[in-house]
Order: C-alpha cells, then structure tokens, then sequence
C-alpha cells in the first residue's frame, strides 16, 4: 500500500473516533441525545470527509 494511502487512512480512522468521542462529551454535557441516524451519518461524513482531506494536504504538506 502507498504510504500517501495508509497515512489518509489512518488520519481517518483518528478524525472520526475523535468526532464520536466529543458527541458523546457533548451530549453528556449538555444531557440531550442525537437521534441514531444523525450519529451516524454524521460520522460516515467524517469517515469519507478526513481521509480524502488528509490525502490532499498531505501532497502539500510534504
């Protein structure tokens, strides 16, 4: 696997635990709770979103 590719995934696997870890801190703090379906494609935007930016930037941060 090219290491552009295996880097853009792992940003993303980081990007989206890290999105489910603050809605849950947020709606601990806040004691209101997201519909299921809202989570979730919430997380699948952050899935798909990170990696393909972390791709990109990564061609220009190097």
């Amino acid at each position: 696997m090219n290491d552009r590719v295996k880097h853009s995934l792992l940003w993303g696997a980081i990007g989206t635990l890290s999105f489910l870890v603050l809605l849950q801190g947020y709606e601990l703090l806040a004691d209101y709770r997201y519909d299921l379906a809202v989570k979730f494609g919430a997380a699948l935007v952050v899935a798909v979103g990170s990696p393909a930016l972390a791709y990109v930037a990564d061609g220009v941060l190097r």
